[in-house]
């Protein structure tokens, strides 16, 4: 059931908060940034997607399993397996991507998820910054040039659409953690995305016929990878990150990832840069810039789907979200 809006509220400073909510969602960006990476090296590796997504997800939930992170109510427990869903299917829609277009390209395309979380917030009666509007114009420009000038591993029209899908759902998971998940520990949330993950794309390679073991040690040493720097590091400081400054502007600040892409698939893959991706890389860069100016006007809560004793507690909790 939805509660009454929580009462109007002005953002209190706290310096300490809004740097570690920077660097946390910084952290996640670049540790996010090296998917493309290990997608093309699975793909070399000949280790198909849902045996590599299957068991990264899977061994990292049985270490939060262990260390007690599902520990939560019933209620919390759902509302963290529909965030899961959502973010099994972000997942999905990446890796499809990067079987078609370049591991720069299919980073870049996620990052519509800005412009996504700030239209679910306008659709909830959730005003927009100017901040958060002059991010949103870099973003969209940036992402509009590479798009509008593809260069040749980038002009899969479906590999495209299916990039745009992507950025659509993890704003919709961004949007949906800051609404939902305001008070469950990084650790839990993380713990019960990648539970649903790993029952996720289990069960669509079992479907598939092409679910199987790592059957080399190349191909456990990237699980492992896959494990510790873009799950085990990346979630746990993504959730922290939209706990203290909010979902817009950790959304804009992730809008760095496909930079950290773009370096790691040059170094590492050898990917040639085109003169479209880096300005429309220059012009994302400016736009999570831009996100971190304050504004000096009281911003109203949206709608929340909470207990009225938690929303008497977070009308005097204002996390400038």
């Amino acid at each position: 059931m939805r509660s009454a809006p929580a009462a109007p509220t002005s953002p209190r400073p706290n310096s300490r908060g809004d740097l570690s909510g920077i660097g946390l969602a910084l952290l996640s960006a670049a540790a996010s940034g090296t998917l493309g990476v290990w997608g093309k090296l699975a793909l070399t590796l000949q280790l198909s997607t849902p045996t590599l997504l299957s068991w990264r997800f899977g061994l990292t939930a049985l270490l939060l399993l262990a260390l007690g992170s599902f520990r939560v109510p019933g209620r919390e427990r759902l509302i963290l397996l529909l965030l899961g869903l959502l973010y099994a299917a972000t997942t999905a829609a990446y890796f499809t991507a990067l079987t078609r277009i370049s591991a720069s390209t299919s980073a870049l395309l996620v990052y519509v998820a800005p412009a996504f979380v700030i239209l679910y917030g306008a659709l909830s009666r959730t005003r927009p910054t100017r901040g958060q509007l002059g991010a949103l114009a870099c973003t969209l420009l940036g992402l509009s040039v590479v798009i509008g000038l593809p260069g040749a591993a980038d002009r899969d029209v479906f590999g495209l659409l299916l990039g745009g899908l992507s950025g659509a759902l993890y704003g919709a998971y961004l949007f949906a953690s800051d609404r939902l998940a305001v008070r469950s520990s990084p650790l839990t949330v993380t713990a019960h995305v990648t539970l649903v993950s790993a029952v996720t794309f289990a069960a669509m390679g079992a479907l598939g016929g092409n679910l199987g073991v790592p059957a080399s040690l190349p191909q456990w040493g990237l699980v492992t990878l896959m494990v510790l720097i873009p799950t085990l590091v990346a979630l746990p400081a993504l959730a922290g990150a939209v706990q203290r400054i909010g979902a817009a502007r950790v959304s804009l600040l992730a809008s760095t990832d496909p930079l950290w892409a773009v370096l790691f698939a040059t170094v590492f893959l050898g990917e040639v840069l085109g003169g479209a991706q880096v300005l429309g890389g220059l012009l994302i860069l400016a736009g999570a810039a831009c996100a971190q100016r304050p504004s000096r006007s009281a911003r109203v809560r949206p709608l929340q789907l909470t207990s009225p004793a938690r929303t008497a507690a977070e009308c005097s909790d204002p996390r400038g979200s």
